[in-house]
């Protein structure tokens, strides 16, 4: 009898342990998107749906996702919904809401499918109704361009987006995916990306496009830039110098903090014809950024908006990324549950993206501080006695969400003055920067914290000073008096005198182009004391200054040197008169005006202020 109980047990563990593989092999979610077949606009899209034994399950599109802070109900941009089982036959599917399809029958379901609308088509024109954030919106022109932010094209069932997600895209050959997913199919017309969950797939934007594209290793991360230009006058090399400056000094402004191995920036510009992106700017994730701006933009514009926007983005990789409470971690796409800590996610960020610049001399300190005074000027604009954490705790809703942009200006401005409290308490040896390394070692972005314990654990890493600091000015209803701020560092509005560019007088340039990309002195013109004590007349053609030919293409270089020469430095000036080459020699000669503004007016901290800005 033992033998035969023995047996039925091993015979019953057995198919028990084939039910179990069985179930677990069947527990995730399969995607197809086809971009080869594109109808009235629209793409297919086809779910194979993991094992289920309820009666009725609930497919649902995000109404919501991370980062954007909009309703924007994607579940709008899908048509044709059916759900199948595996014999083909047509489920009874309950439109809910605008995101949500109640399906009956679900155990017997094989697959969803549906037709999915891409939200750049209408944005400024109507359509739907509510115009989507256009780097978090989708993008459909066949054959060229498929921007694929997932949460536009895949949904999730109801209690399952823990699930394991693999999507397939086929596509044209000569389309390019470009992504930090990683594609474990070597075909040329087909990508197979795996992820562990539905979030992650949300993290993961898509571009396909031509190649246009071009890849470059900071510190270890290797980052991939790709590029659509519709004209093909923009390119990913001609764009990827001012890309790979600003990710180079982010990494070495974060040092240890950052652990990326893969970094992918897509950048889609808007022909700003018809129906295209209007929405410009960029969403952050995890391993990547979607940007989008207009095409028109000169490449050295473009430039600067993407250290200005791409740097803000890339430093969400500390917070809320690597950072965050369990809102966030455990975020609610249809009915979400807000953070109080907005003054963190985006504040905080706001504030590496400028402080790096000036930390690793991208911009002057001056510049930095002209910065941060205009954001104390537009957070004026805004309700200054609105405390930042019932504002971020209900940012959906009125009053709260008129307030959000303040989020970019006083948000960076706590950042700012929490950084100063704790250089000023440290003797300059820590910032926040150093506060962002202690939260990330304590949570990480898989151990989110508590909403409510966020301050006591931020004041245990710090200072009383630091805690205070966050009930009176964040949770509470005070405005800040930034100039105490700014003095713990020795700093202070005042008045100096400056130096003016060399070649400008009363605000006027004194010199112009002239044929065959030459630099010209103006005639007519009041010329700067530089240019009256060298001897220049007007018509003059300047050629060389110092040893150095310039010319209109070299026009920046110029100025930039004007700006370091000194009252009585010897220089030496090259130019053509009249047809005649000739050389001015003398001394330099530059005039002043008073400026006011934010200086250091106490040398006693100048040892502290330089943490701050350069340590």
């Amino acid at each position: 009898m033992k033998k035969i109980i023995l047996g039925v047990a091993i015979a019953t563990l057995f198919i028990s342990y084939q039910a179990t593989a069985q179930s677990k092999k069947n527990q995730k979610v399969e995607v197809t998107i086809d971009l080869n077949v594109v109808k009235e606009d629209k793409v297919q899209v086809t779910v194979l749906a993991p094992t289920i034994t309820e009666k009725e399950i609930v497919y649902n599109l995000p109404k919501i996702i991370p980062g954007t802070y909009s309703v924007d109900d994607y579940g709008k941009f899908i048509d044709d919904l059916k759900a199948l089982d595996s014999k083909g036959n047509e489920l009874e599917v309950n439109k809910l809401d605008e995101d949500s399809w109640q399906i009956k029958n679900a155990n017997k379901l094989s697959k969803v499918t549906y037709w999915v609308n891409d939200t750049f088509d209408i944005e400024g024109n109507g359509g739907f109704g509510k115009g989507v954030f256009s780097p978090a919106g989708t993008n459909i022109i066949e054959g060229k361009n498929f921007l694929i932010n997932n949460h536009g094209f895949v949904g999730y069932f109801t209690n399952k987006k823990d699930l394991n997600y693999t999507l397939t895209i086929t596509h044209p050959e000569t389309l390019f995916g470009a992504t930090s997913l990683v594609d474990s199919d070597s075909s040329t017309t087909s990508d197979v990306f795996s992820v562990a969950r539905y979030n992650d797939l949300v993290d993961n934007p898509i571009m396909y496009s031509a190649p246009n594209y071009t890849t470059f290793n900071v510190e270890g991360m290797e980052i991939l830039f790709s590029v659509y230009s519709p004209t093909g006058t923009h390119t990913a090399k001609d764009l990827s110098a001012d890309l790979e400056k600003c990710m180079r000094a982010q990494k070495k402004f974060l040092g240890p903090i950052n652990t990326n191995k893969r970094y992918t920036v897509l950048l889609y510009l808007s022909d700003m014809n018809g129906k295209d992106a209007k929405g410009f700017g960029a969403l952050e994730h995890n391993s990547s950024t979607s940007v989008v701006f207009p095409e028109m933009m000169p490449n050295a514009a473009l430039g600067k908006q993407i250290i200005d926007v791409v740097s803000h983005e890339f430093f969400h990789i500390v917070t809320p990324l690597g950072v965050h409470s369990n809102e966030i971690h455990y975020f609610d796409f249809n009915d979400p549950k807000m953070s109080q800590h907005l003054w963190m996610y985006e504040g905080v960020t706001e504030y590496f993206a400028n402080l790096f610049q000036v930390n690793q001399g991208l911009i002057t300190e001056e510049a930095f501080y002209k910065r941060m005074i205009g954001k104390i000027k537009g957070s004026k604009r805004q309700n200054d006695t609105m405390p930042f954490t019932v504002m971020s705790e209900n940012v959906l809703v009125s009053p709260y969400k008129d307030q959000y942009l303040n989020v970019y200006e006083k948000g960076a401005l706590i950042g700012m003055c929490i950084d100063i409290i704790i250089r000023e308490k440290s003797n300059g040896e820590r910032g926040i920067l150093d506060l962002m390394q202690k939260l990330t070692n304590e949570f990480g972005p898989l151990r989110p914290f508590n909403d409510k314990d966020l301050f006591a654990k931020i004041t245990d890493l710090t200072y009383p000073e630091v805690g205070a600091f966050l009930n009176t000015y964040v949770a509470g209803p005070n405005p800040i008096n930034y100039d105490d701020y700014f003095a713990k560092m020795g700093i202070a509005k005042t008045k100096i005198k400056k130096a003016v560019n060399p070649f400008i007088n009363k605000k006027s340039a004194g010199i112009t182009g002239g044929s065959n990309k030459e630099i010209k002195v103006k005639t007519n013109n009041d010329l700067s004391p530089f240019l009256t004590s060298l001897g220049l007349k007007g018509d003059d053609i300047i050629s060389a200054i110092n040893g150095t030919e310039y010319n209109l293409d070299q026009i920046s270089e110029l100025m930039t040197a004007a700006q370091k020469w000194n009252d009585g430095d010897a220089i030496s000036m090259k130019i053509k008169r009249d047809g005649k080459e000739m050389t001015l020699s003398g001394k330099v000669t530059l005039a002043y005006e008073e400026s006011e503004g934010y200086y250091n007016v106490d040398t006693s901290k100048v040892a502290l202020k330089e943490a701050w800005l350069k340590k």
